[in-house]
C-alpha cells in the first residue's frame, strides 16, 4: 500500500467515513449495529465526540480517506471519566496495509496527551482474530469475554474486552482537570 497520514478528522469527512462505517455494519460484525446510520446521524457522534475533547483521526492517501478511528467515553457515569473505548475501523480495500495499526497508535498517543488513564477495546465477535491480534501487539490484555452477547447474522457473538493502560495508568492518581464528558451522558 502506498504511504497515507494520519489527521486530525473533520466534519468534511462524515460523507467516507460513514460509507466505511456502512460497510462494517452491513457486512461484519465488528459493530452490532444492524442498521447504519446516515450522515447526519455520524456528523452528530463525531461531533459530540470532538466538542467533549475525544480525540477523532483519520488515515488518508492522497486526500481519500482510507480509514478512521476514535476514543470515546467507555461507560458514561462520571466515575468513568478517565477511561474511553476505541474503535477503529478500515475501508476493505485498505485492510492489511498497515491502517489499522496506524490509526491506533496515534489514537493511543492523542488519548494519554488528553489526561485519559485507560483504553478499553469492546470487540465484536471472538472471530475477530486481526483486531484482537492488532490490540494485544500494542498493549492490551484480554480482560475479559462476554459470550453470546449480540445476535446478528443468524448467529450469537460474542464481545471480547481488551485493556491498557495509559501513561501511568492507575499507578497515580489522575490530574484534578479531567477530560469532559459533558452532553454525552
Amino acid at each position: 500500500m502506498a504511504a497515507f497520514s494520519i489527521r486530525p478528522a473533520t466534519p468534511a469527512d462524515i460523507p467516507v467515513i460513514t460509507a466505511i462505517y456502512a460497510d462494517a455494519v452491513t457486512h461484519g460484525t465488528a459493530s452490532f449495529e444492524l442498521e447504519a446510520p446516515d450522515d447526519a446521524e455520524m456528523a452528530r457522534r463525531q461531533r459530540a465526540l470532538l466538542d467533549n475533547g475525544y480525540p477523532y483521526i483519520v488515515a488518508e492517501n492522497d486526500r481519500t480517506v482510507l480509514g478512521y478511528a476514535y476514543a470515546g467515553p467507555y461507560r458514561p457515569r462520571s466515575a468513568y471519566r478517565f477511561s474511553v473505548e476505541d474503535s477503529i475501523y478500515v475501508h476493505p480495500k485498505a485492510w492489511r496495509g498497515g491502517v489499522g495499526r496506524a490509526l491506533l497508535e496515534c489514537l493511543i498517543d492523542a488519548a494519554t496527551q488528553r489526561g485519559f488513564r485507560q483504553m478499553i477495546a469492546v470487540i465484536g465477535d471472538s472471530a475477530q482474530t486481526p483486531s484482537i491480534e492488532l490490540h494485544r501487539a500494542f498493549g492490551f490484555r484480554l480482560v475479559g469475554n462476554i459470550e453470546n452477547v449480540g445476535f446478528k447474522f443468524g448467529r450469537w457473538l460474542d464481545s471480547v474486552l481488551m485493556q491498557r493502560a495509559l501513561g501511568p495508568g492507575a499507578t497515580t492518581k489522575p490530574s484534578a482537570i479531567a477530560p469532559s464528558q459533558a452532553g454525552l451522558e
